[in-house]
């Protein structure tokens, strides 16, 4: 009995030191965030006004492998056969820890940080999506863990994935089927958003392949009975596409772009090429689409007597949300507190919500309560949700331009290379690194969360949807 008595009370007194020590941890983080906040600011400015698109992010990549290395990262370049991506890692043993960083642009939508449409460079690229915000606040989350680590509080491994071409060939992939991923224990991930909560959300399943039509050139006008034309397959079936949009499920998103319906109106084209997307909120349905509009590139063919090629470029799972991770990005944020803006920034964010159409209501730096997750939410993709199936994938989003802003737009460069943005790098810097100390310390979260990841994962056995080969480095 006594000895029941002793371990309840040796129990009831370091459960409150233990809470006691990860407190006094994440004001360390903080505060060694907030230290870094100037280098930081000067990371991100670097990679928006470099602004390089997919498996093209030289300098961005560049940058922060200096800073990674100045701080006592052992750095891997070139991962996964793209030369862009690395993995800088810190610590030895368990628990292994990832943090995911990107930083790609989009192409076309260069701008300057004015709440006014204005180019930087005309035609150019920009980074409408915010990624130079992410991968600079990942990597300074990532530090801060790390002298951490190198000062005996914490133990175990940190490891900072820069993770390249996110917006278009999903370099993730590439990096999943090395293996990169398959040591950790749980990872951390965030996201530019108009908002700040805990992400349990899911994403969309994607499919990304080309459609190409070969037909046989001729006179436009002498004679275009000898011709076999590429381009009217392409509209064949474009129009099958358009057509079968009234038949999918209301989940399900269909897209294309013509990359070459022919060079010159007096030519019959021999030749078009068509880029497609298919999303649904599960990688079932996606496929089942899928499979259909691959079967209409046929169909489109044999109408206008022409040869089809389709190749299949990558694809992405939905996200495996984990609510156990969401719960302790919970507690962080409101631990954090809300954002708070200038007169000058709600100003800019004014500006920025005219200039888009969008209601003038300013910008939210508030804490979404912790939401339920949804069996079909809408919205985009990302190759996070490949990592996700291979590893519990922690995740939070956070305000960094005005509400309502148009995503993957000039507006959202604009806020990314100005005070709002940079507000919000670091916030989400501090709040990364805090839910990193929880799975670090805290052996019950870290244990909830893998468990739970086994559950939503069940008996899927995952496999990237990737064509054999390396990645299409150099290809548009």
């Amino acid at each position: 009995m006594k000895k029941f008595i002793y371990v309840f009370l040796a129990l009831g007194i370091l459960y409150p030191l233990k809470a006691q020590n990860k407190k006094i941890l994440k004001k360390e983080v903080i505060q060694d965030v907030e230290t870094q906040k100037k280098e930081l600011i000067e990371i991100s400015d670097t990679i928006w006004r470099a602004a390089e698109i997919a498996f093209q992010e030289t300098i961005s990549s560049e940058t922060l492998i200096a800073y990674a290395k100045a701080n006592g990262f052992k750095v891997e370049q070139g991962v996964g056969e793209i030369p862009t991506a690395f993995v800088a890692t810190f610590g030895s043993g368990k628990p292994v820890i990832g943090i995911l960083g990107e930083f790609d642009a989009l192409p076309g939508i260069s701008q300057k940080a004015e709440p006014e449409k204005t180019p930087f460079k005309t035609g150019a690229a920009g980074h409408g999506c915010g990624h130079n915000l992410f991968g600079t606040a990942s990597l300074g989350a990532a530090v801060a863990i790390k002298n951490l680590i190198a000062s005996g509080e914490l133990k175990g491994t940190v490891k900072f994935f820069g993770t390249p071409a996110e917006e278009k060939f999903f370099g993730k992939l590439w990096m999943a089927r090395a293996g990169l991923f398959d040591d950790l224990d749980a990872c951390v991930d965030w996201h530019p958003e108009d908002h700040t909560e805990a992400d349990v959300q899911s994403s969309l399943a994607l499919v990304d392949f080309k459609v190409e039509f070969f037909g046989q050139s001729a006179h436009a006008s002498a004679d275009p009975w000898n011709g076999r034309s590429a381009s009217d397959a392409l509209e064949l079936y474009t129009h099958g596409i358009n057509s079968y949009r009234e038949h999918v499920k209301p989940t399900v998103r269909i897209h294309y772009h013509i990359q070459d319906g022919g060079q010159v109106v007096n030519v019959v084209p021999d030749y078009s090429r068509l880029w497609v997307r298919v999303r649904d909120t599960k990688r079932e349905g996606m496929n089942e689409v899928y499979q259909q509009v691959v079967k209409m590139a046929e169909g489109a063919a044999i109408l206008a007597n022409v040869d089809y090629e389709v190749n299949l470029i990558s694809g992405i799972h939905e996200i495996l949300p984990n609510r156990s991770g969401g719960a302790a990005i919970q507690k962080n944020l409101e631990q954090l507190g809300s954002i708070n803006y200038t007169e000058e920034e709600q100003n800019f964010a004014y500006k920025i919500q005219e200039a888009t159409l969008k209601p003038k209501i300013g910008i939210d730096g508030s804490i979404s309560p912790l939401k339920s997750t949804s069996d079909d939410p809408m919205g985009g993709s990302t190759d996070v949700g490949d990592v996700s199936f291979l590893v519990p994938v922690v995740r939070l989003v956070v305000t960094t331009a005005p509400k309502g802003t148009p995503w993957h737009s000039w507006a959202v460069v604009a806020c990314g290379g100005m005070s709002i943005g940079h507000k919000g790098m670091v916030y989400a810097a501090k709040a990364l690194s805090m839910t990193m100390v929880d799975l670090f310390k805290d052996k019950d979260l870290l244990k909830s969360v893998k468990e739970e990841f086994k559950i939503r994962k069940g008996d899927y056995k995952y496999e990237a949807l990737l064509p054999p080969g390396p990645p299409p480095i150099g290809e548009e």
